[in-house]
């Protein structure tokens, strides 16, 4: 399986913020985030491609997983983290990959406040539709 990772300018906001020393401990603590996961499932047609969008509700860390496919659980599949609008859901730079589903997530990124979307695709090698389930956990 093919990992990505999305680095997107905000280094620099989280990376100050991530620099909240503890005087007493000497240990350098992050600010805690909440993160939510959003399951999204569909069928994906031969040739085609299905997205759904989700809101992020500040910058941080956004991780998507391909979780299961069916009929075939082994079918190579295009996962994408992207951003919705009138031609689709249009993948960030670097976040987008063929994938097989799995347990652990397939991109990971640095994302910031806003509307997103995950995309499922057919790769060129579905004979048949394919019925999925796909994880996202953001800020």
């Amino acid at each position: 399986m093919k990992r990505c990772v999305v680095v997107l300018a905000f280094a620099a906001a989280l990376g100050a913020a991530a620099c909240n020393k503890d005087s007493t401990s000497g240990t350098v603590s992050a600010p805690s985030t909440t993160r939510t996961t959003d399951t999204f499932t569909g069928t994906v047609p031969v040739g085609g491609s299905v997205f759904h969008s989700f809101p992020v509700s500040k910058t941080g860390t956004t991780d998507v997983d391909l979780t299961s496919t069916s009929p075939v659980a082994t079918v190579v599949m295009g996962l994408a983290l992207g951003t919705p609008g009138d031609a689709g859901c249009t993948p960030l730079a670097g976040a987008s990959s063929p994938v097989v589903a799995g347990s652990t997530p397939q991109i990971t990124g640095l994302t910031t406040a806003g509307t997103l979307c995950v995309q499922v695709r057919d790769v060129g090698n579905q004979t048949a539709p394919v019925a999925y389930s796909v994880t996202v956990t953001h800020p």
